[in-house]
This record gives structure tokens, C-alpha cells and sequence, in this order.
């Protein structure tokens, strides 16, 4: 058995970025051979990872990284159970990392970014399991999107838990960062008021029909008051009538126009969104350990 030295541990612990005792008791366990021990301790992230798979992890960051040229943006959503997680620097790297390397590589899917090699030579799936057995919370790649643009491609992140790329025909980049803020922060649900699914139109309608016929008014007033309603339902949810967040006195549509622009695809990600989280109680939780022990 080879003497497990100080710096031993210590090129084990660079090699593999884990916790100090693990290096030696992985090399103890391994008698010194410092290979054995990295497979070993790869094999026991890969297990720690198989076991924290399950467990609900909404919290996260959401990471962009753009072109030069900002012709092209990828944005990924990555998630951890806690906020604390989410705020360290090992996971601000790792999303990074892989933001970067989706965009290196043109990766617009999940299962191609899974096995895109990062710039220390791991996969990206390699790396969120070795992450996961450090960290010690189940980490998932929830999405992955990248876009394209003729013109230029606005990228917004407000604290790091909502992201928007914005692409637009023209080479304006202050005008897509600002689409891009004001679709994080208006939230449109398509572009243009026609894109409005039909059972969402007709669902709201329905809805505004029944307020209105118990106003008592005749039914032409009451149609004009359906329309108008729903014309204002249609501005609300669109991005081109929506009214622009830093001059609401002009809506996005007249800010395009007046730039001679159109935005031709928006991606907005919020962390967590559509994700059930577990409410846990904490004074319950600790009550129910201490009757336990």
C-alpha cells in the first residue's frame, strides 16, 4: 500500500474538485493508487446521483451566453432543490459552464447537451453527477433553448430566476435587450394578438358573455362590450399590444414600428415555473426527528 501522502490527496482533490477527507478515504480505501480511487469515487457519485434523482429540485438559476456577433443565445434552465445551492459558486460554474458549451456546439436539445464535452473535458452529464455527489442535492438540466437571428438576438437575466432571448430582424442591440426586459417583466404569452390559441379566445369570451348578460343591457350593447373586451384581453397577452414597460405611453408594437423592426421569436424561462414544491415544515420536521431519536 503507497503512503498516502498530503499531496497526494491534494492532486486527487484537484482531479476530481471533491471534499478533502473523501480524497483520503478514497485513496485509503484504494491503497494509495490514485486511478482506482477516481473511478471508485466516480462510481459513488454516480450512485449518490441515481439515489437524489427523485427528489424535487425547483430551485435554480436560469444561465445565457451569447455570440459575439449576439446572432445567437442559448439560454438553459438548471435546478437544484435549495435557494442555498443555487447561490453557490460550484453550481454558478456549472451552469455556466454548460451555457457555454450548448452555445459552442449549437446544442438545442437535452439529450445531445447530456453528452457535449465541457472545456475540462467531462460531459455535461458527467459534471451535474459529480456536482450532485459534492453538493449533495439532486441537479437536473430542466431545459435547454437556442436562437437564431438575421438581425440580432436580446438576452435578458433579472436575478438570475428569469431569462428572456429575444430575437428581432435588425442589428439593434439596445432596442432587443429591451424587448427582452419588458418581456420578462410583462410576461406575453405570444407576439402578435392573432397568435392567440382559438379555445383561450373563445374561453374568455364565454366568460365576458356571462358577466355582461347580467347587466341587463340589449344584445347589440352587449356584443360591442364583448369585443371591446376582448380586444383589451388579446393587447394584454400579446407582445405587440402590450404596453412598453420603460414608456407606457407607446405600446411594443409602435416602439418596433418606429424602429422599423419586428421580433420574430421570444423564449422566456422563469425557475421553478409549472414545477409542485414540497411545503415543508420546519418546526414539524425538527419535532418529528427529536420524537424519533
Amino acid at each position: 500500500m503507497a503512503e498516502i501522502t498530503a499531496e497526494l490527496v491534494k492532486t486527487l482533490r484537484e482531479r476530481t474538485n471533491a471534499a478533502m477527507m473523501d480524497c483520503k478515504r478514497a485513496l485509503v480505501a484504494a491503497g494509495g493508487d490514485i486511478e482506482a480511487a477516481i473511478e471508485a469515487m466516480r462510481k459513488a457519485g454516480q450512485a449518490k446521483a441515481d439515489k437524489k434523482a427523485d427528489r424535487v429540485a425547483a430551485e435554480g438559476i436560469i444561465a445565457i451566453a451569447k455570440s459575439a456577433d449576439s446572432k445567437k443565445a442559448v439560454m438553459a434552465d438548471i435546478n437544484c432543490e435549495t435557494d442555498f445551492v443555487a447561490r453557490s459558486d460550484d453550481f454558478k460554474q456549472f451552469a455556466d459552464a454548460v451555457a457555454q458549451a450548448a452555445l459552442a456546439n449549437n446544442v438545442s436539445d437535452l439529450d445531445t447537451l447530456a453528452n457535449t464535452k465541457l472545456a475540462n473535458g467531462e460531459t455535461v452529464d458527467e459534471a451535474r453527477k459529480n456536482l450532485i455527489a459534492k453538493l449533495g442535492e439532486n441537479i437536473q438540466i430542466r431545459r435547454v433553448t437556442l436562437v437564431e437571428s438575421d438581425g440580432v438576438v436580446g438576452t435578458y437575466v433579472h436575478g438570475s430566476r428569469i431569462g428572456v432571448l429575444a430575437a428581432i430582424n435588425v442589428a439593434n442591440e439596445d432596442l432587443a435587450k429591451d424587448i427582452a426586459m419588458h418581456i420578462a417583466a410583462s410576461n406575453p404569452l405570444v407576439i402578435h394578438p392573432d397568435h392567440v390559441p382559438a379555445d383561450l379566445v373563445q374561453k374568455e369570451k364565454d366568460i365576458f358573455a356571462a358577466q355582461a348578460a347580467s347587466s341587463g343591457k340589449p344584445a347589440d350593447i352587449i356584443e360591442k362590450m364583448i369585443g371591446g373586451r376582448i380586444k383589451k384581453f388579446l393587447d394584454e397577452v400579446s407582445l405587440m399590444g402590450q404596453a412598453f414597460v420603460k414608456d407606457p405611453e407607446q405600446t411594443v408594437g409602435q416602439l418596433l414600428h418606429k424602429n422599423q423592426a419586428q421580433t420574430v421569436q421570444f423564449v422566456r424561462y422563469g425557475v421553478g415555473e409549472g414545477i409542485e414544491k414540497k411545503a415543508d415544515n420546519f418546526v414539524e420536521e425538527v419535532m418529528a426527528q427529536a420524537r424519533g431519536a
